[in-house]
């Protein structure tokens, strides 16, 4: 089989970038890791396609990516669910696909979820910031947004293709939506109806989501028991964070690495790929755990 020279973007949908496992190291210099917002989809799309793990995957948000492949090659598309052809024809997600020469991929709108992950066997070659091939929205680090008429190279980072040829994909989102966090460090800045609120009320998430973070809204503001100002402290991915109008922020990957609000939990590792595809209008639950 002929290596893929390059993938040409017929459209970039409502936001497409380049994503690896993010730059780690960097915090010092204002950096974040940044890195897939979808970890776990973004690496069952590499290992379908044989990558090596660090390969860089095409991170589509809300849908509406199509390329055209340029000779090939082996795909696999991964995340939120959403309708996939190859020249119209419908295709599996989650599953091993192969295109051949002036083949158009097109990523439909999701059904559930909103994060959708695009490998390509030997991985998308941009040029490395620190390390890493990822974009950083929050401080612009790494390539600009894929648009149209861009011409995305295909690198040579995999290895021998797994015996697999699909993943099952993940079951659907229950309603509402469990998100489970530690208390802390700053759960005694806010009164304990509060707290009872957060974390036993549902949220919605609203329409101020992207990468730096998700905002909620809830059956009202929550309310500090201390207020003097807070130095600044590092943030980290899954901090809950309540700003000064009392309705809670999540942060996801391109998160700030300091912040002047208190934080009232913070998610486990195990739930931010479950964050990183929530849509507006959601609801969630934050559960307490130890």
């Amino acid at each position: 089989m002929n290596i893929v020279a390059w993938f040409d973007v017929i459209s970039g949908g409502m936001l497409t970038t380049v994503q690896d496992r993010g730059r780690p190291g960097h915090g010092s210099s204002g950096l974040t890791r940044s890195g897939a917002a979808d970890r776990r989809a973004h690496d069952a799309a590499n290992r379908l396609v044989g990558n090596q793990p660090d390969a860089a995957t095409l991170e589509v948000t809300g849908g509406g990516l199509v390329v055209r492949s340029v000779g090939e090659t082996i795909v696999a598309v991964t995340g939120a669910r959403a309708d996939v052809t190859v020249c119209d024809r419908p295709v599996g997600d989650w599953a091993r696909i192969t295109l051949h020469n002036d083949d158009v991929l097109r990523i439909g709108v999701p059904n559930e979820g909103l994060r959708t992950y695009l490998a390509v066997r030997g991985g998308i070659d941009v040029p490395e910031v620190l390390g890493s091939r990822s974009t950083d929205t929050l401080s612009n680090t790494g390539p600009s947004p894929v648009r149209a008429g861009d011409s995305l190279l295909v690198g040579a980072m995999s290895g021998p293709l797994p015996d697999e040829e699909q993943f099952p994909p993940p079951p659907p989102m229950d309603d509402p939506v469990e998100i489970r966090v530690r208390p802390g460090p700053r759960d005694d800045w806010f009164t304990p109806g509060s707290l009872r609120a957060l974390f036993h009320e549902t949220w919605t998430v609203t329409s101020e989501l992207d990468r730096v973070g998700i905002r909620f809204h809830g059956p009202g503001r929550l309310h500090r028991a201390r207020h003097e100002e807070m130095p600044s402290e590092g943030m980290v991915p899954g901090s809950l964070q309540i700003p000064p109008d009392g309705h809670p922020v999540l942060f996801l990957v391109d998160h700030p690495v300091t912040g002047g609000y208190p934080v009232a939990a913070v998610a486990v590792a195990a739930d931010l790929p479950v964050a990183a595809q929530l849509r507006p209008g959601q609801r969630v639950r934050f559960v307490p755990v130890r």
